[in-house]
Formats: structure tokens, C-alpha cells, sequence
């Protein structure tokens, strides 16, 4: 069986599983959210999504990152950060953020990699980056980065010849409009 094709039926039996641990609130969705972008980054990186492939190292660190604060705990009490819109005045700096990371990682992906899709990678990856940060803050419209992130993602992988996970992430923009219509009613009815 092909590499490419191994890959993708891995990852993507680990991106269901992750899916259903995260749905449990399971510890082992960490452990999955390691080893799940290792799997992508190998798959990624033979495909020439050089970017996305970087990415997976992130989340790599967050899976690892995330199962150590499961297992020990927080020592201090923490500030609870309830679901909220994206305040106004954070949308330029984010708009801008993504901008300045699309620039970088176009600039890198065209000038030093053999990349025949620069532009899609490096804006899949600099709008992942954002979507990071935004969920980190409980933020509604993360959800609507993230359809974005996916839809891009399913014509990127579709176009690299990597269709079984083309099919994982159109199940992630299905998740996206969901998980967005239950975090923006959570608001609402806070109001």
C-alpha cells in the first residue's frame, strides 16, 4: 500500500477518535492530539504542504502540553474565561496578525521550499495560528476561522492528491458551523 494512502487512513481514524475523546472530555484526547499531527506532518510534508506540515509541530507541543496540566492540575486557581464575542476592538489586531503571518510564511514557503501552492499553505497555516489563539479565549467566531481553515484545507488536500483527508476535514467544517451555532446560542441566551 502506498505511503500517502497509509497516512491518510491513519490519520484520519485518528482525527474521528480525537473528535469522540474530545466530545468525552477524555485525557486520552491528548495523547491522540500528539501523535494525530505526527502522522499529518509526515503525510503533509510528503505531499508538499510544507507549512501545514510545520504546523503539526505545534500541536504536537499542545497535545503533549495539554495531557501534563491534565495529569498534574492547576496549583492556583485560575480565572474562569466564560464563551464570548470577539470584542471589537481585538478584530484589527487580529485581522493584522494573520496578515503580517500570511506575508512571512508566503515569503518563506515561495522563496525557499518547492511549494506549488505558497499562497493556500501559508493561509491555512497563518489563519490555524489565529483560530489557536481565539479558541484559547473562548472566542464565538474561532469557529468561523476554523470552517474557514477547513474549507481551504479540503481543496488543498483534494488538489494534492490526499482525498481521504479532504473527506476528515469536511467533516471539520460541518463541526465548525455546529460548534459556532451552540457557542453563539450559549451567549445569547447569557443576555
Amino acid at each position: 500500500m502506498e505511503l500517502k494512502l497509509v497516512l491518510q487512513i491513519v490519520g484520519t481514524l485518528l482525527g474521528l477518535l480525537y473528535l469522540w475523546l474530545e466530545y468525552k472530555a477524555n485525557i486520552w484526547v491528548w495523547i491522540v492530539g500528539a501523535v494525530m499531527p505526527m502522522v499529518h506532518g509526515v503525510l503533509y510534508l510528503n505531499s508538499g504542504i510544507y507549512a501545514d506540515a510545520a504546523m503539526q509541530l505545534y500541536y504536537v507541543a499542545a497535545g503533549i502540553y495539554g495531557l501534563c496540566v491534565w495529569l498534574r492540575g492547576t496549583k492556583r486557581e485560575e480565572k474562569r474565561i466564560d464563551i464570548q464575542f470577539t470584542p471589537k476592538r481585538w478584530i484589527f489586531t487580529l485581522v493584522l496578525v494573520y496578515v503580517l503571518l500570511h506575508l512571512m510564511l508566503y515569503f518563506f514557503l515561495s522563496e525557499f521550499t518547492d511549494s506549488r501552492v505558497p499562497f493556500f499553505d501559508s493561509m491555512s497555516t497563518a489563519l490555524s495560528i489565529v483560530a489557536m489563539w481565539m479558541l484559547s479565549r473562548k472566542l464565538v467566531e474561532q469557529w468561523l476561522v476554523w470552517l474557514v481553515v477547513d474549507m481551504i484545507s479540503v481543496g488543498l488536500y483534494l488538489y494534492k492528491g490526499i482525498p481521504i483527508t479532504a473527506m476528515l476535514y469536511t467533516l471539520y467544517c460541518a463541526l465548525a458551523v455546529a460548534g459556532y451555532m451552540r457557542w453563539r446560542r450559549q451567549v445569547l441566551i447569557k443576555y
